[in-house]
């Protein structure tokens, strides 16, 4: 039997949570279990105002609107992401400018942010690769002399923090991911968007009810909601909610047992001829998203996910960089070469990482991964 990259966290809560909301009538976005989820976030991160969102690819998209992203606007990001983090401003006619990574953590490398600002610099989206903090000490630094917004593309960072500031909610906007192969779930799909600052709040509110003002309707502080701005629909189900929420309540178990496997595999390959690690800076609390290797060429790298495949252990790569794709040559434009993105994409490999992975199904990872490597190297 093959041991999967991922299993969807499902901790047997979720069925009764949803179960009542269907009962319940409250169907509709907005309700109950959204603002409870969202209550959670704030409490949790500290931001003044959290909003879900039926995924992280459009809490990015209410991000650029609220941070009023216009054409030829260019946002500062890495290559080395999921498409999302630049199609979120592509859409609004800005420009994604690729940079560099740090090999050893595969975030965006702030030595190269500077250089690639110009005069229609509007943003700055860090990315925070499996659950590792960015250096958002220099990347806000360098923000703050530029006078550029931050917007954090934190959708592997839930639970993950930046000297005890959980990410997400460093910048002037966040945005979290609660898809079926991040830590927590709302039911496959989902996503949140943190408002750091508050002078996006009220916009942000506006723009995520199809342009009304329907929240402050709900809160009563207006009689009538009416057509302010051009926004559009960005809220989840309640049904979505109701799932996300029940895991919610398991957060810090979960949170454990994933950086506990993290841990696991580190002590258990660390050392290995042939493999490197990539390796989070000590400000950085991880919160065991995915756990990667690099092998020395991507010739290798073949041959061990093979033997993996072979062996019943599901290994993956990751992202083709965007700034190779043909949508990010024809919508984007690099700031120098990019090697080291180039390097990681041709490179890594990552081992299945999951809650429900148990201690002797990592222990068959980890014996098949090293025999793999051996083999291969030989």
């Amino acid at each position: 039997m093959t041991i999967p990259f991922n299993r969807p966290l499902c901790l047997g809560t979720e069925a009764a949570a949803v179960a009542d909301t269907l009962a319940s009538g409250e169907l509709a976005g907005g309700g109950l279990r959204t603002r409870a989820c969202e209550a959670w976030f704030r409490a949790h991160t500290g931001a003044p105002l959290a909003l879900m969102t039926p995924s992280c690819t459009q809490a990015l998209e209410l991000a650029a609107l609220v941070a009023d992203i216009r054409p030829g606007d260019e946002v500062i990001l890495p290559s080395w992401t999921f498409v999302s983090t630049a199609s979120a401003f592509v859409l609004r006619g800005a420009i994604p400018v690729f940079v560099d990574i740090c090999p050893r953590t595969g975030n965006i490398d702030p030595l190269q942010i500077e250089a690639a600002i110009t005069d229609r610099t509007r943003a700055i989206v860090p990315v925070h690769y499996a659950g590792v903090s960015c250096d958002m000490d220099m990347i806000m630094a360098i923000a703050n002399r530029h006078e550029l917004l931050v917007i954090e593309d934190a959708a592997q960072g839930v639970m993950a923090r930046w000297r005890e500031r959980p990410l997400g909610s460093i910048g002037h906007l966040g945005a979290y991911s609660f898809h079926a192969t991040k830590n927590y779930t709302s039911g496959g799909e989902g996503g949140l968007l943190l408002v750091n600052d508050e002078r996006f709040a009220a916009r942000a509110e506006i723009l995520r009810e199809k342009g009304t003002d329907r929240r402050a309707f709900q809160r009563g502080d207006v009689q009538r909601y009416t057509w302010q701005a051009t926004g559009s629909s960005y809220l989840p189900s309640e049904v979505q909610a109701a799932c996300l929420w029940a895991q919610l309540q398991q957060a810090e178990p979960v949170n454990r047992r994933r950086r506990a496997l993290w841990e696991a595999y580190t002590a258990a390959l660390t050392g290995v001829p042939g493999l490197t690690l990539l390796k989070p800076p000590a400000e950085a609390e991880h919160n065991g998203h995915l756990f990667a290797v690099r092998l020395p060429d991507a010739t290798i790298r073949e041959q061990v996910r093979q033997s993996l495949a072979d062996a019943g252990v599901a290994a993956h790569t990751h992202y083709v960089p965007l700034h190779s794709a043909p949508a990010g040559q024809k919508f984007g434009r690099s700031a120098g070469e990019l090697a080291h993105t180039q390097a990681v994409a041709e490179t890594l490999l990552r081992l299945p990482l999951h809650y429900a992975l148990s201690d002797a199904e990592q222990a068959q990872v980890i014996e098949a991964t090293c025999r793999a490597v051996k083999v291969a190297l030989n």
